[in-house]
């Protein structure tokens, strides 16, 4: 496991870790966000799918649960279960098909759905600190590992 923290000093930041992040994905990374409400976490998944050349609006799936998008080399699929009252809305949302090796999964409010997800490759946890915010990083798996270590 490799773990890795970076400072958020504003949304700007956030952004530009997202993107960053961007250029070490690939296909069959399944990724949790997990932090409070506000915290950042649908702002880096936004850097992110811009960083990927994404043009249009990037939107919370608070409601849809789900968003897509599509890109010549792999899909990000962007999930929200923070409206989940058992883990169970999982797979009778069908969520469980997108679970493959060639799609890019963040889930977001990822503890809704515990004991039904696999271990995730990465774990982006948010904390507040001061007056910014701190991510840690946290690789799970030989994927994670293959993406932190290009990151740090």
């Amino acid at each position: 496991m490799k773990e890795l923290k970076i400072s958020l000093f504003n949304e700007k930041k956030t952004l530009e870790v997202g993107n960053n992040i961007s250029k070490y994905l690939f296909g069959g990374l399944l990724i949790f966000l997990k932090g409070e409400l506000g915290s950042g976490k649908t702002t880096l998944t936004r850097g992110l799918i811009k960083g990927l050349g994404y043009k249009g609006s990037v939107k919370s799936p608070t409601y849809s649960l789900l968003e897509q998008y599509k890109f010549r080399k792999l899909n990000i699929n962007h999930f929200d279960l923070y409206r989940f009252n058992t883990a169970d809305e999982w797979i009778t949302s069908g969520f469980q098909e997108y679970l493959n090796n060639v799609d890019v999964n963040i889930i977001e409010w990822s503890e809704m759905a515990n004991e039904i997800l696999p271990i995730p490759d990465l774990e982006i946890k948010f904390s507040y600190v001061n007056d910014g915010r701190v991510i840690n990083i946290k690789s799970f798996t030989e994927k994670g590992y293959k993406c932190l270590i290009k990151l740090s």
